[in-house]
C-alpha cells in the first residue's frame, strides 16, 4: 500500500492560464509556488493552449488541467471540484477578455466557470498591450474586481510583445510569487471577527445649484478596498460611501452620502455601535455657504464669487468622542508628506494616520496602487508602492493590533 502524499506546506494554488504571450511566464510561477512548498494544479483556456501546450503543465504540476467541463479525468464537475479545493486562485496572465469576463460574471469556458465558484481569494497578474491595459473598459473591470476583494499584481512598464513601449508588461514573476504566498498567508483570517468597523470612502459633493457642485479626484478606490478586506478577514463593516462608480464589496453594509454635512452625520451615526472606524474619504474642507434652489444661468446671474464656509470636520469629531475606541485617518498630501501627516496626527488625536502622496503617479487618486506612510505616536512605517489590496491589508493589521491592545 502506498503512502499518502503529505499535505502542501504552504498552501493549494489554483493556476487559471490565459491567453497571451505572457502565458509561458506561468510555468515559471509555477515551479516558484512549489519550490514555496504549495501544491498547484492548472486550468487554462483554449487561448492559452495556443502559446503553451497542457501536457507542459501536466507535467510541471503532476495533475491533469482542467481546460473541459466536460472532459476533466475524474470527476464530472471540475470546476466545482477545483473550485472547493483551491486556497488561492491565481490568474497569470490575466487577459483585458477574462478579467471582463470575471467583472460581468461571466462563465463560458472551464476557466472562467472554475473562478466564478471559487470561494477563496483571488489573485490576478494582468499582462497586456499598454493601450489594452490603460482602456477605460480594463480599467473598469479591474476597479470592480478590486472592490469585490480581487487582488492584483500590477503590470510594469518596458517593451511589450507587439513592440510598444509602456504598462501592460507581466510582472516579474518572484513578485508573482511573493504576492501568491502573502494571500495564502492570509487565507482564512478571521482576525477581525466581531469587530464592528465604520469607513468612510469616495468624495465628497458640495452643490452650488442643483446641477453643479465641488468636488475633487477621490474614486473611493481605497476606501472600498480596505471595507473588503476588514469584511473578508471578519468585520461586520459599515461603508458610509460618497458618489462613487463602485459596487459595494460583498458583506459589507453600504450608507450612499452626497455631501460633507451627510458623511458627517452618517459617519456619526454608524460610530454609535462601532469598535473602530476608519476615515479615508476625501471629504471638502469647504462647502457654498448659501447654494441656489435653481441652476444659475450665466447670462443672468454670473458667478463672479463663490462664498464658501468650512465643513465639519469628521476625523476630528470623531476622535473628540471615541473613548477607548480606535480612529484612523488619511492624508492625502502634495508636498512635506510626512510633517504635515504628524501633526494631522496630534491636532485630530487619531490613533494612526496613512500617509500618502497624491503627486505620485502611483499613489495619486484613481491609481491602482499606492505608496503610504502609517504613522503613529510610536513612529513612521514607510511602504513601497503596493497594489490597493495589500494597503488594505495593512491598515487592517494595524486597526488588528490597536484593537487587541485596547482589549
Amino acid at each position: 500500500m502506498s503512502e499518502r502524499a503529505p499535505e502542501p506546506e504552504r498552501g493549494r494554488v489554483l493556476l487559471a492560464v490565459c491567453g497571451g504571450i505572457a502565458a509561458y511566464k506561468a510555468c515559471e510561477v509555477l515551479r516558484g509556488l512549489q519550490k514555496a512548498g504549495c501544491e498547484v494544479r492548472v486550468t487554462m483556456s483554449a487561448d492559452a493552449e495556443r502559446f503553451v501546450g497542457p501536457v507542459t503543465f501536466e507535467a510541471l504540476s503532476g495533475a491533469p488541467v482542467a481546460d473541459d467541463l466536460y472532459a476533466y479525468p475524474g470527476s464530472p464537475i471540475p470546476h466545482i471540484e477545483l473550485a472547493e479545493w483551491a486556497e488561492l486562485a491565481l490568474v497569470v496572465p490575466a487577459t483585458a477578455n477574462v478579467m471582463a469576463k470575471m467583472a460581468a460574471g461571466v462563465a463560458d469556458d472551464c476557466l472562467t466557470t472554475t473562478l466564478l465558484a471559487a470561494a477563496c481569494p483571488v489573485l490576478v497578474a494582468p499582462a497586456m498591450n499598454v493601450h489594452m491595459w490603460e482602456n477605460p473598459a480594463t480599467q473598469a473591470s479591474v476597479a470592480t474586481l478590486a472592490a469585490r476583494g480581487v487582488s492584483l499584481v500590477t503590470p510594469v512598464s518596458g517593451r511589450l510583445a507587439c513592440g510598444d513601449v509602456g504598462s501592460g508588461k507581466l510582472a516579474d514573476v518572484d513578485d508573482i510569487v511573493a504576492a501568491a504566498l502573502a494571500s495564502l498567508g492570509r487565507a482564512g483570517m478571521r482576525d477581525l471577527a466581531g469587530a464592528r468597523l465604520v469607513i468612510t470612502a469616495g468624495p465628497t459633493h458640495e452643490a452650488i445649484d442643483p446641477v453643479r457642485y465641488l468636488a475633487n479626484a477621490s474614486t473611493g478606490k481605497m476606501g472600498y478596498a480596505i471595507a473588503a478586506v476588514a469584511a473578508a478577514r471578519g468585520a461586520q463593516v459599515t461603508l458610509v460611501s460618497g458618489p462613487t462608480s463602485l459596487c459595494a464589496p460583498a458583506g459589507v453594509r453600504r450608507t450612499d452620502v452626497v455631501s460633507a454635512a451627510q458623511m458627517h452625520a452618517a459617519a456619526h451615526a454608524a460610530f454609535e455601535d462601532a469598535d473602530a472606524a476608519v476615515c479615508c474619504a476625501a471629504v471638502a474642507d469647504y462647502t457654498p455657504a448659501a447654494p441656489a434652489d435653481h441652476k444659475l444661468k450665466k447670462s443672468a446671474e454670473p458667478l463672479h464669487a463663490l462664498e464658501l464656509v468650512q465643513t465639519a470636520d469628521i476625523l476630528a469629531d470623531l476622535c473628540a468622542r471615541k473613548g477607548d475606541r480606535v480612529v484612523v485617518g488619511f492624508a492625502a498630501e502634495t508636498d512635506d508628506l510626512l510633517a504635515h501627516a504628524s501633526q494631522k496626527l496630534r491636532s485630530k488625536g487619531a490613533d494612526l494616520i496613512v500617509a500618502n502622496d497624491v503627486s505620485r503617479a502611483d499613489s495619486t487618486f484613481g491609481s491602482d496602487t499606492s505608496r503610504v506612510a502609517l504613522v503613529s505616536a510610536s513612529g513612521v512605517e514607510q511602504h513601497e508602492t503596493l497594489p490597493l489590496a495589500q494597503v488594505a491589508d495593512l491598515v487592517c493589521d494595524r486597526v488588528r493590533d490597536l484593537l487587541g491592545a485596547r482589549a
